[in-house]
């Protein structure tokens, strides 16, 4: 299981919520049904044990300023950033303590927004009802906005890690690493904010890497993210400020995901320890890797 400041989940924004769910269940995903916040967006999961795959959409551009959480509107940031490009608008990070988790977000100089605090109705596997309840605390951050992360706490955690859902034909079962593109005159300030939240970290050749209780969270240069994961979008290449380009999931049997990939029809290209999704653009410009194992 994953714990406070644990890679939760990158939030990808896409202009059409449908095809790429529809790619997503194609390539071997449980995918939830599409759902609806009270701020206009729209979303669609793949669950795992701890963590877990979120696309969202803009349903209602009307409703993208209700529920602030104090001066920061979830939707709204969502829209804005789709204006510009698809992508990594937010990023969730693990939380068992929202309250707690904030404090010491807030004491490591984030700036903590506010709460929200939201449910949705869910039908178990054994045909009863019931209702989740999350909280966020939102870290908006002014300088690299698309850096920006909040906390997430799942209240009723069995009523979102239930086995059923967390089973994918593809056999994937997590996320296991994110990764941040930054030019290097950024990679200090991204050192001092980051390790304000994990012990120490890792250097190599064009970044660094820190090790969450959830995956790696890694920065690295463009040069440095093209020959080691493949080809950064052009609309990310013109992108002047720090943002996460692509994620890394764990998958427990190669074979089965080979065999849906290559019915996916989606370019692709062979790694060592798995797959790499070539054309990014078909996924929000989020490049995606599927590993046999974590990388380290």
């Amino acid at each position: 299981m994953n714990a406070s400041f644990g890679v939760d989940h990158p939030l990808v924004a896409t202009h059409d919520i449908n095809q790429l769910r529809d790619l997503l269940i194609a390539l071997g995903f449980n995918m939830t049904a599409i759902g609806k916040h009270p701020w206009g967006t729209s979303t669609s999961l793949a669950m795992f044990d701890g963590c877990l795959l979120e696309i969202m959409g803009i349903y209602d551009s009307a409703l993208i300023d209700e529920v602030p959480a104090g001066h920061f509107r979830f939707g709204r940031h969502v829209y804005e950033y789709l204006q510009e490009r698809e992508g990594v608008a937010l990023t969730a990070l693990h939380s068992t303590d929202s309250r707690n988790d904030a404090q010491r977000a807030e004491d490591a100089g984030f700036t903590v927004a506010g709460h929200l605090e939201f449910g949705r109705d869910v039908t178990l596997p054994d045909g009863t009802s019931d209702r989740t309840k999350t909280t966020l605390a939102l870290l908006p951050d002014l300088k690299f906005p698309r850096l920006s992360f909040f906390l997430c706490q799942q209240h009723r955690p069995e009523l979102i890690y239930v086995p059923e859902w967390l089973e994918h034909p593809n056999k994937v079962t997590g996320i296991c690493g994110v990764n941040i593109i930054a030019d290097t005159p950024y990679h200090s300030d991204l050192v001092a904010r980051f390790s304000q939240l994990y012990d120490g970290y890792t250097k190599f050749d064009g970044g660094f890497q820190y090790q969450t209780a959830n995956g790696v969270l890694r920065v690295m240069d463009a040069a440095c993210f093209e020959r080691t994961i493949g080809r950064v979008p052009e609309a990310i290449a013109q992108e002047p400020l720090p943002c996460i380009a692509g994620m890394d999931l764990v998958m427990s049997e190669p074979a089965v995901f080979s065999e849906y990939l290559k019915a996916s029809n989606l370019a692709y290209g062979e790694i060592p320890n798995g797959f790499v999704l070539t054309s990014p653009e078909t996924t929000a410009n989020t490049t995606l890797r599927f590993m046999s194992k974590e990388y380290k």
